[in-house]
């Protein structure tokens, strides 16, 4: 039985993209056990994770080599390649992540900017909330008792999270939202509270509000960029990292690649890295 199994899962069965013996065969159930072959193991960032299985695909085509993806947030995988999780390449939500690594001497080199990230607020079908991304309705909502839960992933160790906080304390509304906020161990779990029936909304990555499976349980709308510090999404190999992964790094940073990052909402880099 798989022991880690994304919670994004539930949002996509619920809408009827995947079925669970399919879904669960493409990523890593435990850093710890090994998987099909030799197949590197690729930690991500939970908001990356549908992109880079596409991509992942893409290069198995053109290669032949399999990558098993493990997502989680970026703390948390940070964590665990600081305890020696056989991860060769980490892509992480947040570059300081990959900072901290580097500077420790476990990864090589400090890596590279791959895409930069977006915090949208979603409300699904059925809720109190506008889908407003100036967030005056949210505002209204917490004045007017409109508000029960609202989701956001947790900021201890999830960027996205982190950055959900700075917006809401950009906008005035963190000391009144805290009693009602539940928080998701990364942001792909946030997205599944936000978009149930046990929270009237919650902020989650623009990336994973725009797959079909999520926009279809509600409405979203961009948090502009200036009201949090940018997510400055950055990769890099882990020390020790085979050819394969190698290679794989190298095709994520081709334009091929950097199309399927754009489709899922990710930006491109604004200056070189």
């Amino acid at each position: 039985m798989y022991q880690f199994i994304p919670a994004l899962l539930h949002i996509l069965i619920r809408a009827g993209r995947v079925m669970p013996a399919v879904f669960a065969v493409t990523v890593s159930a435990h850093p710890a056990q090994a998987g099909p072959g030799n197949a590197p193991l690729v930690a991500a960032a939970a908001n990356v994770q549908f992109a880079l299985e596409e991509i992942a695909d893409a290069f198995h085509a053109e290669t032949g080599i399999r990558i098993r993806l493990s997502p989680g947030s970026s703390g948390n995988l940070s964590r665990q390649i600081r305890q020696g999780a056989p991860y060769q390449l980490f892509l992480s939500a947040d570059e300081r992540y990959v900072k901290e690594l580097a500077r420790e001497g476990l990864t090589e080199g400090d890596g590279v900017i791959y895409s930069l990230g977006r915090i949208v607020i979603i409300v699904p079908h059925g809720s109190p909330l506008k889908a407003d991304g100036t967030l005056e309705d949210l505002r209204a909502a917490l004045t007017g008792g409109r508000l029960k839960k609202f989701a956001i992933a947790n900021p201890e160790h999830a960027p996205y999270g982190q950055r959900a906080e700075q917006a809401l304390r950009h906008a005035g509304l963190w000391h009144g939202i805290r009693p009602h906020l539940v928080f998701g161990e990364n942001v792909a779990q946030a997205a599944q509270f936000a978009t149930s029936s046990n929270a009237e909304g919650g902020i989650i990555a623009y990336s994973l509000a725009r797959l079909p499976a999520v926009s279809r349980l509600g409405a979203f709308a961009l948090i502009p960029a200036g009201w949090h510090r940018p997510l400055h999404q950055r990769m890099v190999l882990v020390k020790g990292a085979g050819p394969d992964a190698r290679r794989f790094y190298e095709f994520l940073q081709q334009s091929p690649a950097l199309a399927v990052f754009r489709k899922y909402g990710f930006e491109a880099p604004g200056k070189p890295d």
